[in-house]
């Protein structure tokens, strides 16, 4: 079974399985996939940090989601 991408991992462990997805992040204004944070913040606190309601978030990680499984 696929592993998916929750709002609960951290940036660093995500970008780390699905190298794929920095990009959507990016494009959602989560600019810290490179930063020193990166390794212990999540998702999720790294969304709200930079102002992205759940709403927004929940899209993102569908996005993320549709790219991290096109490599199965």
């Amino acid at each position: 079974m696929a592993e998916n991408v929750t709002k609960e991992m951290t940036l660093g462990e995500v970008i780390t399985k699905f190298p794929q997805t920095a990009e959507i992040m990016l494009k959602y204004g989560l600019h810290c996939v490179g930063c020193h944070v990166a390794t212990s913040e999540t998702i999720e606190q790294g969304a709200m940090a930079h102002g992205m309601d759940e709403a927004k978030l929940e899209e993102m990680l569908k996005e993320m989601n549709e790219v991290a499984g096109q490599d199965e």
